[in-house]
């Protein structure tokens, strides 16, 4: 049956609850909260009388009762006042509210974990509303010089009566209603007067069309529970996602910007520069009939390109998430936050950077997020800088995706091919798979608990700090999933040894295959995986590309220790403090048979002052699973099947870390060349 693919007719009908996703510090420092009064938050609602109409609304939604029970909520509390601007705007009262608005406006305002304002930094929240809808955060300075948190640019916790704790949940109330748009990306972004050249690019090349689906429906979770051990961890259990939503991400140069760079006014003046880029690309198609100006939503129109290369294929709920949330992992002294999305236009990735390196600012603004930069000891590219938010009065937040200014064009022309993609590409799992990020799902939780065997069982059986999922066949984009396995997404902890604290888990009788992100150009390429390995925890399996069988089998229970001195009970020193000479020594043996140190820019620890890097933990380590010939515009896949004795138990485990696609112009250098950097 082919698969309903939602658009926002069926949005406007559909009422979303969604269960929850994490917990952040179930008891922060008392202090920071008002004196505990014993109520529920529904108690607070209805014994207040300055916010009974946001208490009526809530009631006819039907989730008095909820907020009745105990729990983990937030909810941002409009005050009558608030309540009364808002809906005179909309020329009704509560009393003329349908239940559906009511269930609308009350789940924009409710979360099913606890923050206190202690918690809220720049960016997004780590869990969405109960509108499955991402809330912005900013700081402000009100009118009585407090320090106070902005929701979505416009709601101001009032600094009075914030963190007010109640016995399920923290109270902060608000100055203005929250609004989310039900509006599809594409209709959105036509709303926008500022940026009305691509708005007509995308709606004319057939791409906004695109951009209208939001939703599988004929997805539906199996319901089942799945209990496991994994590692150290005492048991867990992972389930089904609630919802497979889709979604995009669009970046966008303001019609002003492309006045003052390239004298461009109309949508002709951006065809003929779409011309300039992609005709030496794509020379075979500048006679086909679908290049010309009347033919725009043709796949080979250089316009239709243009614009595609433009917009990701998964829904990054807020800049914050462009690369991994709070950077955690990552020395961000001695490496910028890197990852690799494809976009609209066929096997094509757009590099999106965070700069935190304060060697490689060059013009650039530390703390900024950059698309397709590349600035090194060999390179000085800009880039193409992303403006940290939009105007006050402008909703970029879509039902299916955030768009954002960019100060310029991106285009995938010879340099971006040649010089930027022709580096080692580090694709971190839960960024290869966009229904992880579409869904809220990569990073979901609160890190700082059950870390390292830090969780008691009866913590690891409920969601009280996030979720584990596992994914059905069919569920991942390019992912089949043996009936006889699991294929399962582990939540972040700060103390695993897995970069970004998350991880993927073959377990079972599995037999995972999934499609590899796409090279930019012809070549040698090494594809590597980066994981941990565990003695006695961990199972045997065997990696195919393309069907055909890589080597022996890996046993993931072999660790650097084994791999370098042939015993796991052999002593160990780590990359950093090694001798120069014995660095080079043990690198080299490693490279020969196959292997690398884990990466030396990520660690694993609460943070960068604390942690230890992969390069000094004997158990996380790389190791080349192919070196295959690759040329752009092709599907390949790798397969990880079970072949070890155990095949039915929980230690027949692949631990499924980061993917690395290398160049041979990088992982081939001679004696003479530049060597590859140990990041």
């Amino acid at each position: 049956m082919k698969k309903k693919l939602f658009n926002i007719l069926y949005a406007m009908l559909l009422a979303v609850a969604v269960a929850p996703f994490a917990s952040c510090d179930d008891d922060p420092d008392s202090e920071n909260y008002y004196t505990f009064t014993g109520q529920m938050m529904s108690d607070y609602l209805t014994e207040n009388e300055e916010y009974s109409q946001f208490a009526e609304v809530v009631s006819r939604a039907g989730l008095m009762n909820l907020l009745s029970t105990y729990g983990h909520f937030t909810c941002f509390c409009p005050a009558n006042d608030a309540m009364e601007t808002f809906l005179a705007a909309k020329g009704k009262t509560v009393a003329t509210l349908t239940d559906a608005e009511c269930d609308t406006i009350a789940r924009t305002h409710l979360i099913s974990v606890m923050y206190s304002t202690f918690e809220m930094k720049d960016g997004v929240l780590a869990t969405q509303n109960m509108m499955r809808r991402p809330l912005k955060v900013s700081h402000a300075i009100d009118a009585d010089t407090n320090s106070v948190v902005v929701i979505n640019g416009y709601a101001t916790i009032i600094a009075k009566t914030q963190n007010d704790s109640v016995e399920n949940g923290i109270m902060h109330p608000i100055d203005c209603v929250l609004e989310s748009s039900t509006n599809t990306l594409s209709d959105l972004i036509a709303e926008n007067p500022r940026v009305s050249i691509y708005s007509e690019a995308l709606d004319k090349t057939g791409l906004a069309e695109v951009m209208k689906i939001y939703k599988d429906g004929d997805y539906e979770p199996s319901g089942e529970t799945y209990y496991y051990t994994s590692g150290a961890e005492p048991k867990e259990f992972a389930t089904n996602p609630d919802e497979r939503l889709i979604g995009y991400t669009a970046f966008l140069v303001p019609d002003s910007v492309l006045k003052a760079k390239y004298g461009i006014t109309d949508l002709r003046g951006l065809y003929d520069l779409a011309c300039k880029i992609y005709d030496p690309i794509y020379p075979n198609d500048v006679a086909a009939e679908g290049h010309s100006f009347e033919h725009l939503s043709d796949s080979v129109n250089p316009l239709r390109r243009f614009i595609a290369y433009h917009v990701l294929t998964r829904n990054i709920q807020g800049l914050s998430e462009l690369t991994v949330r709070d950077d955690f992992g990552v020395y961000t002294s001695k490496m910028n936050p890197v990852d690799w999305y494809p976009t609209l236009l066929p096997y094509t990735m757009l590099k999106c950077e965070h700069l935190t390196v304060t060697k490689w600012t060059g013009e650039g603004t530390r703390t900024h997020y950059y698309l397709n930069r590349r600035y090194d000891d060999q390179y000085t590219i800009e880039g193409v800088h992303i403006q940290p938010d939009v105007e006050s009065d402008v909703d970029n937040m879509a039902l299916n995706g955030p768009y954002y200014y960019i100060d310029d064009i991106v285009k995938f022309d010879d340099e971006t091919r040649d010089v930027i993609d022709n580096c080692r590409m580090r694709i971190d799992f839960s960024s290869l798979f966009p229904e992880l990020m579409s869904n809220a799902i990569r990073m979901n939780g609160d890190r700082t608990n059950g870390g390292t065997g830090g969780n008691t069982a009866a913590d690891n059986e409920s969601t009280k700090y996030g979720r584990n999922f596992f994914f059905p066949d069919g569920y991942l984009d390019g992912v089949t999933v043996g009936k006889n396995g699991y294929f399962i997404y582990r939540r972040p902890r700060q103390g695993y040894w897995s970069l970004h604290g998350d991880e993927f888990v073959c377990q079972g009788n599995f037999d995972v295959t999934f499609r590899i992100p796409p090279v930019p150009f012809e070549s040698e390429w090494q594809i590597r995986l980066g994981y941990a390995a565990m003695n006695g925890r961990r199972g045997v399996a065997q990696v195919y590309f393309d069907g055909i069988a890589q080597g022996i089998p890996l046993d993931m229970n072999r660790d650097l220790k084994y791999i370098l001195y042939g015993s796991f009970d052999a002593s160990f020193t780590g990359l950093n403090s090694l001798s120069e000479s014995q660095r080079i020594e043990n690198k080299k043996t490693l490279k020969n048979k196959g292997y690398y140190y884990g990466c030396n820019g990520g660690y694993h620890g609460a943070n960068a002052s604390s942690g230890e890097s992969f390069a000094d933990v004997y158990a996380t380590l790389r190791i080349v699973l192919c070196t295959v010939h690759i040329a752009p515009g092709e599907d390949h896949y790798l397969r990880v099947r079970a072949v070890s004795d155990n095949k039915g138990s929980n230690n027949n485990e692949a631990m499924l870390d980061y993917l690395e696609l290398v160049p041979k112009s990088v992982y081939g250098v001679n004696d003479e060349g530049a060597e590859e950097d140990d990041l």
